[in-house]
């Protein structure tokens, strides 16, 4: 019996080895190729990857952000879905022009229901962050009929927090100590400062001078979108919305917030279930502000999961 057992010991062949499971295919690389056609009054730099075939999934990127943002979910992404990557508005590569409009959601929204109808990708899943999930939102309310579902990372709606005093008070030290001193250095010509500080308010304090040179850089390239910004006036860039009209969309939505962002996108995201009744929140581990950067392995297997089943 103890030889049986032990057979290895006592001279016998080992138990046969289970095979080996299948390899899983490498991942397919996509054509690069950016293309910029006008939509909506405006030059728009874009790429679309994956099968034509596919259901269409758009990338919305936010403030200080372009298409590159989305680099760590472009390509995975491409294997199941058509995506297509964009530069908002004012956002390189685009041209940047003086062209006598309101940096607001509104106008967002609209370049891209423009490109959605022109691209023929409508219905589509809507996955933005920060102010792209802010264009997200205003998009669902406007032309529901081309949104399939979304996907919402920490949209800067201020608007929600006032009813309550801690969100109010939240609400009002972003306010003085990042949106209006970067105002303020814009105003006085000084865009390393207002770059510096808009960064340091949605990050932590301090980001902006612990990134690397090229980092920096990278970030201040940004400045005309920002600038364009911060001066427009408060209540179109950042227009309210409000519990009731929230209550009244109907498209499924999933809420990502960063486990590390500042405390101000952890209280939006709440007020944001609340109002659209979603208990279907993820916090993205050892994330901050934007959520899809900090850990986007986590973020990924999220959403597509999402998606899989929306």
């Amino acid at each position: 019996m103890l030889c049986c057992l032990l057979v290895v010991a006592c001279g016998g062949a080992g138990p046969e080895k289970a095979p080996a499971p299948p390899a899983a295919p490498p991942m397919r690389v996509f054509d690069r190729t950016l293309h910029a056609t006008t939509f909506n009054g405006t030059r728009l730099t874009y790429r679309v990857t994956g099968d034509s075939g596919a259901p269409p999934v758009v990338f919305v990127h936010g403030t200080l952000a372009d298409l590159n943002s989305w680099g760590g979910q472009e390509n995975l992404f491409a294997q199941r879905y058509r995506v297509l990557v964009y530069s908002r508005r004012y956002h390189r590569p685009n041209p940047q022009v003086e062209d006598n409009q309101t940096y607001s959601p509104k106008l967002h929204s609209e370049d891209l229901a423009a490109m959605l109808l022109t691209l023929d990708l409508a219905p589509a899943q809507i996955i933005g962050s920060s102010y792209g999930a802010y264009t997200a939102l205003q998009l669902v309310r406007d032309h529901p009929q081309l949104v399939r579902g979304l996907v919402l990372a920490e949209p800067p709606i201020f608007s929600l927090l006032t009813p309550s005093e801690e969100g109010d008070a939240a609400r009002r030290r972003f306010f003085t100590y990042a949106l209006d001193p970067a105002r303020a250095a814009f105003v006085r010509g000084d865009s390393v400062a207002a770059v510096r500080l808009f960064f340091d308010g949605t990050t932590r304090r301090g980001a902006f001078d612990r990134l690397t040179p090229a980092g920096r850089t990278s970030l201040l390239a940004h400045a005309f979108e920002l600038h364009r910004e911060m001066l427009a006036e408060r209540g179109d860039y950042l227009p309210p919305v409000t519990c009731a009209e929230l209550g009244r969309i109907t498209t499924p939505v999933l809420l990502v917030r960063g486990e590390r962002s500042p405390r101000i996108f952890q209280l939006i995201t709440d007020e944001l279930a609340r109002c659209l009744q979603n208990d279907t929140t993820v916090v993205i581990p050892g994330a901050g502000h934007p959520p899809h950067t900090g850990n986007p392995a986590y973020f990924n297997l999220v959403v597509l999961r999402y998606l899989a089943s929306h």
